[in-house]
């Protein structure tokens, strides 16, 4: 990815750098080449919005901030697609909110697991969860359900980047507070959460960064104020009223 060089004036030159941050993780191990079309789907999606974040996701955002200073136990879940596109941003947030760091993959392998573990680290993250799995999520058959016992297993509130309907759909049933971060309204993921952020990952992250850093001093009652104040059906109506009133040109 360092050797392709794209002209900031091009017009999709935000799209053409991920695309090329997904084609690197693929080359080095971290992400699936399942994730490859996940990125093309969600793209398209992020086009009909206009390549920008919308007010209500910068809304969503800043709940989800205030969801994650008022958490006793926070985690970020990371999967392939999201470490090869915010590795860096994702341990920024998690300094800024004290959240934990745990690595989650539908297609896991112990080398898959150890190559995005040591991206992070790379990235400046100290502690990586996830490698243990010793814990498991109910109601789910597959790699997704394996997790730390005192990671996303403890966890009162946990940051879901990217389409993961199934295991969005289990830890809301476990009573966890779910921050979702996709582009889709409509998925099940964004359907089921207490937070849906619907955004690119690439703006999402550092907004909920931003908006952490600004409520770092804030007190128990204002966060409270914010996440109550939230109103998670009227930001999915407003993402989609903005998706089917936008265009691919």
């Amino acid at each position: 990815m360092d050797d392709i060089e794209i002209p900031e004036s091009h017009p999709r030159y935000e799209s053409l750098l991920t695309r090329h941050r997904i084609e690197a993780g693929v080359e080095k191990g971290i992400t699936s080449q399942q994730g490859l079309i996940a990125q093309g789907r969600g793209e398209a999606y992020d086009y009909l919005l206009g390549e920008e974040t919308i007010d209500t996701a910068d809304e969503a955002a800043r709940a989800a901030a205030a969801h994650l200073l008022l958490a006793d136990h926070a985690v970020l879940s990371v999967n392939g697609n999201a470490a090869a596109l915010v590795p860096g941003e994702l341990v920024e947030l998690a300094e800024a909110t004290g959240a934990d760091v745990e690595v989650n993959l539908f297609n896991r392998t112990e080398e898959r697991m150890e190559a995005i573990a040591e991206h992070l680290r790379e990235h400046g993250a100290e502690d990586v969860l996830g490698l243990e799995a010793d814990g498991r999520i109910p109601g789910l058959d597959h790699e997704r359900a394996k997790v730390d016992a005192d990671g996303i297993g403890d966890a009162d509130v946990v940051l879901v980047p990217l389409e993961d309907g199934d295991r969005a759909e289990a830890l809301a049933a476990m009573g966890k507070t779910e921050l979702v971060i996709d582009l889709n309204p409509l998925s099940r993921s964004a359907q089921t959460a207490t937070v849906p952020i619907v955004d690119n990952i690439i703006r999402a992250v550092p907004t909920i960064t931003a908006h952490a850093r600004e409520l770092q001093d804030a007190s128990r009652d204002e966060l409270e104020g914010i996440t109550d104040s939230f109103d998670r059906e009227a930001a999915l109506a407003a993402a989609e009223d903005a998706i089917r009133g936008g265009r691919l040109d």
